[in-house]
């Protein structure tokens, strides 16, 4: 197979398309979801209004952060196939200041109905108890958020200098240079702040239990999310118009393959956690696993590892999956679905633990979780339609474009 190695034309979004509309669409979205939600979160439905959002909250964040994480790997490695996809990738993590505003309800409506740590105490609280401070969770809470827009908003723009560089070679080089030096610190803070949300926002839902790995856990789920939804987007944009020749089946099959590799991955990292903590039967770690085997919530338990795993993973096995756009596709909206479900296992049994009274959690689905998750996703795909719709939707000066039109898998 061979590729003509010439810049592609097809570089914006064209005005009559779903795309343009996407900041409008996405408003509307974000209007009714979030209104709907946020108006629950002021009367007796407060708690699983709370619980509602924060679950869609870390759903669409964890897509923002694994985008962020990825293009800074990409940009470290200097990887070469997947610069005609990097934009994408750097327009969904440039939704990252956003989520700034969108922390605000869960630090004041929802902050003492969500974290019981925030009014309860008891000997293990105590212990934990220079962690789990208010100061200090609110201090750690704006550092990772500013941390993220920083880094995020950094990585977009120089990208898009870039684009304006023309054919100053040297200027390319150099951009591509102050990239690579900002990425190769950006990626320690990164994995921290990262690591470290999860702890506080998520692990801290139930304070007496920890796991180490737990920030790996979500930065697995986040990655596999990233690249189901950048696998998603880019066939979307194909069928918009946009770079219809620059993305090849080349391209797919290695978004195909890092579904498959982090699909596992994200299997070795829950189930390491589930083994080491219930063989060692510590209680405040057991305690973690046992609100998930009653009340409805076994079948999730029991349903996760075969529907987010074994599934999955002999799907995306195969060569010929992780070439046709239509197989592949329906792979990454299932990733993605799992994804949902993985989130709402994590966060949701709290709701019934300490939400109503310390009681057994009971798996309750509400139309409280679609709005949140309507809501929030409104706001990310109307920031990122109208990112995206900006600027060229390819780095079109980026020195290793030309390699990545050539891609080829052997």
């Amino acid at each position: 197979m061979s590729h003509t190695i010439e810049k592609p034309t097809d570089i914006t979004i064209p005005s009559s398309s779903m795309w343009a509309k996407l900041p409008v669409l996405g408003g509307i979205c974000a209007a009714t979801g979030l209104g709907a939600t946020l108006a629950m979160a002021f009367g007796e439905h407060q708690a699983r209004a709370m619980f509602s959002y924060l679950w869609a909250y870390e759903v669409w964040l964890a897509v923002a952060l694994g985008a962020l994480g990825w293009v800074m790997i990409d940009q470290i490695v200097r990887a070469g196939w997947s610069a005609v996809v990097r934009r994408i990738s750097e327009t969904a993590a440039a939704t990252l200041p956003v989520f700034i505003v969108l922390f605000i309800p869960i630090v004041t409506v929802g902050y003492h109905a969500l974290y019981p740590w925030t009014h309860e105490t008891d000997a293990i609280l105590e212990r934990k108890r220079w962690f789990l401070s208010t100061p200090f969770f609110m201090g750690r809470a704006g550092f990772y958020l500013l941390v993220w827009a920083a880094l995020s908003i950094y990585l977009y723009r120089m990208s898009v200098k870039q684009d304006a560089a023309g054919n100053d070679d040297m200027a390319k080089a150099r951009i591509s240079r102050s990239i690579w030096r900002f990425s190769a610190v950006g990626i320690i803070l990164y994995v921290l702040t990262q690591s470290f949300q999860a702890i506080d926002w998520m692990m801290s839902l139930q304070p007496h239990w920890y796991s180490t790995i737990f920030g790996v856990y979500y930065f697995a789920a986040s990655t596999l999310a990233f690249f189901a939804f950048i696998t998603l987007v880019s066939m979307g944009l194909q069928k918009a118009g946009v770079l219809k020749k620059a993305i090849t089946i080349e391209h797919y099959h290695d978004l195909g393959k890092y579904l498959f590799g982090y699909t596992i991955f994200w299997a070795y990292i829950a189930f390491s956690q589930f083994i080491l903590i219930w063989y060692a039967n510590i209680p405040e770690e057991t305690e973690f696993y046992i609100a998930r085997l009653h009340g409805g919530w076994e079948w999730v338990s029991y349903a996760l590892p075969v529907l987010h795993f074994f599934v999955p993973f002999l799907y995306l096995l195969s060569r010929q999956v992780k070439r046709k756009q239509l197989l592949l596709g329906l792979g990454a909206t299932w990733i993605l679905l799992m994804h949902l479900i993985d989130l709402y296992w994590l966060i949701l049994p709290n709701f019934g633990a300490h939400g109503e009274g310390h009681h057994e959690p009971h798996l309750a689905l509400s139309w409280l979780d679609m709005a949140a998750l309507v809501g929030i996703g409104g706001v990310f795909m109307a920031t990122f339609g109208w990112l995206l719709a900006r600027n060229k939707v390819v780095c079109v000066n980026d020195p290793r474009l030309p390699e990545s039109l050539a891609h080829e898998n052997y």
